[in-house]
């Protein structure tokens, strides 16, 4: 009998372990999903508007329902996904309105995190800052002066900025509840134009300010930077919709979903 109780205290446990391995997978396979749905809404691959279909997504990324769902939930914090009754989840659509209050938020908030950098970062950090800008430059003039496309996170120069600050809020703020949404607007509408050229040598003002510890004058160029990152984002939304509607024949387009993304077939 006592071998039997022993027997039965060593397996006891074994479906709890079950379940939180379980539990770790299904995050493990969310955490994949929500990577590779954000990334596809922020390039645009799936376009702004479109309406999202759990079977196809489903499909599409060889997942269940359970991480899916998880990924969109996420996706609806990082401000890329709404859900509206009767109507589903939907990526949010671009806008003139959406613009001017996310750049307005980000003129103010970065100007601020730029003068922060000026006094908070490391002589090494600022180091790294320019070898950054010197591999932009590089990859900049490799497409003929046309392109600036930085990839999320370190590699991106509004991102090490926000961090050089030091200041948790901001961080939070703008690495965080805003980053994904204004990469959306940059990545479709300003990181390949005729700016290129031009933001690449209004980062560099910016560098060299925070180099000289010139805090004051950092957070000037760097408002200054984002202001025409706006000016170029509206111009290009303004082109898009007089193309529209050209296309439709000198008549305003009425107003439409975004087209749902089960259209196609699904990517394997």
């Amino acid at each position: 009998m006592n071998d039997i109780l022993s027997t039965i205290d060593v397996i006891d446990p074994v479906p709890e372990q079950t379940d939180k391995a379980v539990a770790e997978v299904g995050s493990t396979v969310a955490d994949r999903v929500f990577d590779q749905l954000r990334r596809a809404i922020v390039e645009g691959e799936i376009p702004a508007g479109s309406k999202l279909s759990e079977p196809v997504l489903a499909e599409r990324f060889s997942v269940s329902r359970g991480p899916l769902r998880e990924a969109m939930r996420r996706l609806e914090s990082t401000n890329l996904l709404e859900r509206r009754a009767n109507v589903g989840a939907r990526v949010v659509a671009l806008s003139n309105e959406t613009l001017l209050e996310l750049y307005q938020v980000r003129e103010a908030l970065e100007g601020m995190a730029a003068r922060l950098a000026a006094e908070q970062m490391s002589d090494e950090a600022i180091e790294d800052l320019k070898d950054l800008m010197d591999d932009h430059r590089r990859d900049v003039a490799r497409d003929y002066w046309q392109t600036y496309f930085q990839q999320e996170g370190d590699p991106d120069f509004h991102y090490r900025i926000v961090i050089g600050s030091g200041n948790r809020r901001l961080i939070r703020i703008l690495c965080d509840d805003l980053y994904h949404l204004a990469r959306m607007y940059r990545c479709q509408f300003g990181m390949k134009s005729e700016r290129a050229r031009d933001a690449l040598k209004e980062h560099a003002l910016i560098v060299d300010a925070i180099a000289e510890r010139d805090g004051e004058l950092a957070e000037l160029l760097m408002r200054r930077h984002v202001r025409a990152s706006r000016r170029s984002v509206e111009q290009r939304l303004q082109t898009d919709r007089l193309t529209a509607l050209a296309a439709a024949g000198g008549k305003p387009a009425r107003s439409r979903p975004g087209p749902r993304i089960d259209a196609d077939k699904p990517k394997r």
